[in-house]
C-alpha cells in the first residue's frame, strides 16, 4: 500500500454474523469452536495465504548479493524491476494518522448521507479504475505461466532424455553434458513439447506456432518521440497487451454487476500489485509500521464504532467477503497487505542469503600508477642580459599488489519455470529427471524466513477466528497477525544466529554494489572492505592536487 495513495485499512473485521452465539445453550463455547471449520472461515484463511504466497513470489527480483544475469549471444538485457516506493520510519507515524482521518471522514459521510449506496458506487468506480493496474500484473503473470506450460524451454521423454527448444534455429536439440555438444533431433521441428508436438503435422502450422511463441515471449521496444523529445522508451510484450485487455474487461464487468466474486478478485489484484510495487525497505522499518498499525487497529475496532460501521456499510473492493449458510466472513485488505509486505521481504531476504553464500573470494592483482611533476631551474648569464630556463619532467611510479575480490554469482530468475518443471517431471514423481535437475535446481532456494512467516500468519488468523467465535464480536486481525508474523520472522533470525544480517539488510540500493575488494582473515573470512582498493578498482580517483591516482585490476589469478 503506497504512502501516497491507495485504499485505507478500513475493513479489518471478520463478521460476527458467521459465528455461533456463545450465549446459546445449544452451542457452548467449547463446541462453538467447531465453527472454525465453516467454509467461510476456511476460505478467508486459504485466500489470504494464497495471495500472499503469489504476491511474495511475484515481488522477487535480483538481490544485491547476486550479479546481473549473464546474457546469451545476441540477447538484450531487460530493464530490471524496481520498487516504486520504499517505506521509511516516518511512515510508521503517518500511516495511523492517514488511516484514522480517512476512516473517520467516511464514517461521518455515511451518517450524513443516511444511505451509503451512492458512496459505495463512487468508491466502486474509483477502485475499479485503480485496480486495472493490479489486474494487469496478476493476469500478465498468470498468462506467463500458461505460456510456459505450452511453450517450455525444455522437456523430457519417458526415458529421461531432455530436449531443449532452440527458437533461433527453430529446432529441438539434445545436449551432451560431458562434451557440451548439441545434436539436432530429426522430426522435432515444432516449439511444442512431448505429445503436443504430434498434433501439428503441416509445415505452415509449425511455422505459425514458432511465430506465435516469438510474439508471446519476446519483448518489443516502444519509443515515442515528440519534436525530438523522447516521451516513452520501454519494452512491452503481446502478453502484457492481452493482460491489459482482460483486466479492463473484468473491471468493467464488476462495475456493472457488482459481483462479489469479481470484487474479491479486484481486491486480491490490488494486494498483488502492492507486493510488487512497495517494499518495507528493511526489517526494522517493516516491524515499526506493523506495530503502529497494530495499535491503530485495536483502538478503531474495540474503542470506536468507525471500523465496524464503515466495513459493513460500503460495498467496494476494499475487503474479501465470503458467504456461507450462517453468514459472511470479511477480511480487510490491510490485514493482507501489511503483514504480507513483511512476509515478501522475508522471502527476498531468503534469496539474498542464498546468493550471499555463493559469493566467491578470488585473488586479483591491482596496480596503481602515480604521476608527479618535477621542475628544475638553470640560470644563464651574458654580458648584456641574464635568463633562467625551467625544465619540467614527469615521474611515473607503478605499484603492484595482490588483494582479494568478492565475486557474485549471476542471478537466475526463479520465475517462469513452471513449464520447464512440469514437462521434465515424470508422472508420479515430484522431482524432474536427473539431466534437468541441475539447471532447475539453480532457481530453487531455501525459504526458512518465508515459511516461518507463513506459519505465523496462519497461527494469527486461527487466533483471530477463535476469538471471533469465542466472544462473538468483530476482531482486529492485526492484533493477532502482527505478533504472529513479526515474531516468527525475528525468532527465526535469532534461532539461526542471523539477527545482525536481518538488521543490516536493506532494499534502498546501498547494498547493490559491484564486486569489491575485501580484507580477509587467516581463516578466509571477510572482516571488512579494503576502502583504498575499493575506491579505485577499475577507475581512477581524483585527488585534491588534480593528480589521477587509483587502483586498476589487471586480472584474477
Amino acid at each position: 500500500m503506497s504512502s501516497d495513495h491507495g485504499p485505507p485499512d478500513v475493513a479489518d473485521i471478520s463478521s460476527p454474523a458467521s459465528a455461533p452465539a456463545t450465549g446459546d445453550p445449544r452451542a457452548p463455547p467449547v463446541f462453538a469452536l467447531a465453527g472454525l471449520l465453516e467454509p467461510g472461515f476456511l476460505s478467508v484463511i486459504f485466500s489470504a495465504l494464497c495471495i500472499i504466497w503469489l504476491g511474495a513470489h511475484g515481488s522477487i527480483r535480483r538481490p544485491p548479493s547476486a550479479a546481473p544475469t549473464k546474457l546469451k549471444k545476441g540477447e538484450r538485457r531487460r530493464k530490471e524491476d524496481k520498487f516504486v516506493e520504499g517505506l521509511a520510519a516516518w511512515d510508521a507515524v503517518m500511516y495511523p494518522i492517514w488511516g484514522a482521518a480517512v476512516l473517520v471522514g467516511l464514517y461521518y459521510l455515511i451518517q450524513w448521507l443516511q444511505d451509503p449506496a451512492l458512496l459505495s458506487k463512487i468508491i466502486r468506480v474509483y477502485l475499479s479504475a485503480m485496480s486495472v493496474t493490479g489486474l494487469t500484473m496478476l493476469m500478465g503473470d498468470a498468462l506467463d505461466v500458461l505460456v510456459s506450460m505450452v511453450f517450455p524451454a525444455m522437456w523430457a521423454d519417458g526415458s529421461g532424455r531432455v530436449y531443449h527448444i532452440v527458437p533461433e534455429r527453430r529446432c529441438q536439440v539434445v545436449l551432451n553434458r560431458e562434451t557440451g555438444e548439441e545434436t539436432e533431433v530429426e522430426g522435432r521441428d515444432t516449439p511444442l513439447p512431448g505429445c503436443l508436438a504430434g498434433v501439428v503435422r503441416s509445415e505452415g502450422a509449425r511455422q505459425w506456432l514458432w511465430d506465435l511463441r516469438h510474439y508471446l515471449i519476446e519483448e518489443w521496444t516502444v519509443r515515442l518521440v515528440v519534436i525530438g523529445t523522447p516521451l516513452v522508451n520501454g519494452g512491452i510484450r503481446c502478453v502484457d497487451l492481452l493482460a491489459f485487455a482482460i483486466a479492463g474487461s473484468i473491471a468493467a464487468a464488476y462495475h456493472w454487476t457488482a459481483s462479489q466474486v469479481l470484487s474479491n478478485l479486484l481486491s486480491m489484484s490490488m494486494c498483488y500489485a502492492t507486493f510488487r510495487l512497495v517494499t518495507p525497505t528493511s526489517f526494522p522499518i517493516g516491524t515499526m509500521v506493523l506495530a503502529s498499525l497494530f495499535v491503530y487497529d485495536v483502538v478503531m475496532v474495540f474503542y470506536t464504532p468507525f471500523m465496524v460501521a464503515v466495513a459493513t456499510s460500503i460495498d467496494a473492493p476494499i475487503k474479501l467477503v465470503f458467504t456461507s449458510a450462517k453468514g459472511a466472513s470479511m477480511l480487510g485488505l490491510g490485514d493482507i497487505i501489511l503483514p504480507g509486505m513483511l512476509m515478501a521481504l522475508a522471502l527476498r531476504f531468503d534469496l539474498f542469503r542464498h546468493y550471499e553464500k555463493q559469493i566467491q573470494l578470488r585473488p586479483v592483482r591491482l596496480t596503481r600508477t602515480e604521476t608527479s611533476p618535477a621542475s628544475s631551474a638553470q640560470a644563464t648569464t651574458s654580458p648584456t642580459s641574464s635568463s633562467t630556463t625551467t625544465t619540467t619532467t614527469t615521474t611515473t611510479t607503478t605499484t603492484t599488489t595482490t588483494a582479494t575480490r568478492r565475486i557474485k554469482a549471476p542471478f537466475i530468475d526463479p520465475r517462469g519455470q513452471w513449464g520447464n518443471r512440469f514437462w521434465t517431471t515424470p508422472l508420479g514423481r515430484l522431482a524432474p529427471v536427473r539431466e534437468a535437475r541441475e539447471p532447475l535446481a539453480a532457481t530453487a532456494f531455501p525459504k526458512p524466513y518465508f515459511y516461518a512467516s507463513l506459519a505465523g500468519y496462519a497461527a494469527g488468523m486461527l487466533a483471530t477466528l477463535t476469538a471471533l467465535v469465542a466472544f462473538n464480536h468483530g476482531q482486529p486481525a492485526l492484533l493477532y497477525l502482527v505478533p504472529g508474523v513479526a515474531g516468527a520472522v525475528w525468532l527465526t533470525g535469532w534461532w539461526r544466529g542471523e539477527l545482525r544480517a536481518m538488521w543490516e539488510y536493506t532494499e534502498d540500493g546501498s547494498l547493490d554494489t559491484e564486486d569489491v575488494v575485501v580484507v580477509v582473515d587467516a581463516d578466509g573470512k571477510v572482516v571488512g572492505k579494503d576502502r583504498e582498493g575499493e575506491d579505485g578498482v577499475g577507475r581512477g580517483a581524483k585527488q585534491e592536487d588534480g593528480k589521477r591516482r587509483g587502483w586498476r585490476a589487471e586480472g584474477a589469478e
